[in-house]
């Protein structure tokens, strides 16, 4: 098994399980290669979990799964683990070595961290849209900045507007560390377009609230109009008008004196 391969294993199984962590021991992980194993925990794809609470029985061929049993340590005495065995009468409990129940996990969050900070992305704290949609960051690529998520329905796929593209095919390892193939990613994010308000560029939503702040003021100019052929004849102030304005609906809780400002063209 390559480096390469291994990652690959470990995120077929993230996405398969994508709401739980998924657990690997160590007897599994010494059968992958040590620096891929090294590369993982480097860089927190694998993390450290809590000792397994059940573990196959080594007391005969049987290799049934059954549950462990801990005594904290005493004294000079050291923590010990066993299982009581319930299947055979000429076998009661049996000692299972402390470190076999070591084990390490991984899940969907982070896969999400390793692409971010592979990337040099700032993680997102938003939720996704859908289930099985994980927000990463803002990517950018030679035309346009989008939103990246990581898909899990099955399979783990890096997305970008509608367009998806696996995981698995834009992992790289050299010397001794993981990486992303960031031509792919950003042909990715320049083939991206999407309609949801909450993946739109930046500069767009800035022109955006531009716009809607333009069409504030409109309304407030032609309030001004109004109340001002209403009360021409009694040459009321600008102040007054502005006061008028400010209890309005299309005031959007401004003040008079901003109102002031830009009540008339």
């Amino acid at each position: 098994m390559t480096p390469q391969a291994a990652l690959i294993e470990l995120l077929s199984r993230v996405g398969a399980n994508p709401s739980g962590a998924v657990l690997i021991n160590d007897a599994e992980l010494s059968q992958w290669p040590g620096a891929a194993v090294a590369a993982m925990k480097n860089q927190h794809l694998l993390a450290k979990a809590r000792p397994a609470s059940s573990a196959i029985c080594p007391g005969c061929e049987r290799d049934c799964v059954m549950p462990v049993h801990v005594l904290p340590g005493e004294g000079k005495r050291p923590a010990r683990a066993f299982i009581a065995c319930d299947k055979r009468d000429d076998t009661s409990r049996v000692p299972v070595p402390l470190t076999s129940l070591a084990q390490w996990q991984c899940g969907v969050d982070a896969v999400c961290g390793f692409v971010a900070a592979s990337l040099g992305l700032r993680r997102s704290d938003k939720h996704a849209t859908r289930a099985d949609l994980f927000e990463i960051g803002i990517a950018t690529g030679g035309k346009r900045s989008q939103m990246l998520c990581l898909q899990a329905n099955g399979a783990l796929a890096l997305v970008a507007g509608s367009n998806p593209l696996p995981l698995a095919e834009v992992v790289e390892y050299h010397d001794g560390a993981y990486s992303l193939d960031g031509t792919l990613i950003r042909q990715l994010v320049d083939a991206a377009t999407t309609a949801d308000n909450r993946y739109t560029p930046s500069n767009a939503k800035r022109e955006a609230r531009k716009l809607d702040t333009q069409a504030m003021y409109a309304d407030w100019q032609k309030a001004y109009r109004d109340l001002h052929k209403k009360h021409k004849l009694r040459n009321m102030s600008e102040t007054w008008y502005s006061q008028q304005i400010a209890k309005l609906e299309i005031a959007n809780g401004r003040n008079p004196s901003t109102i002031k400002k830009h009540m008339k063209p």
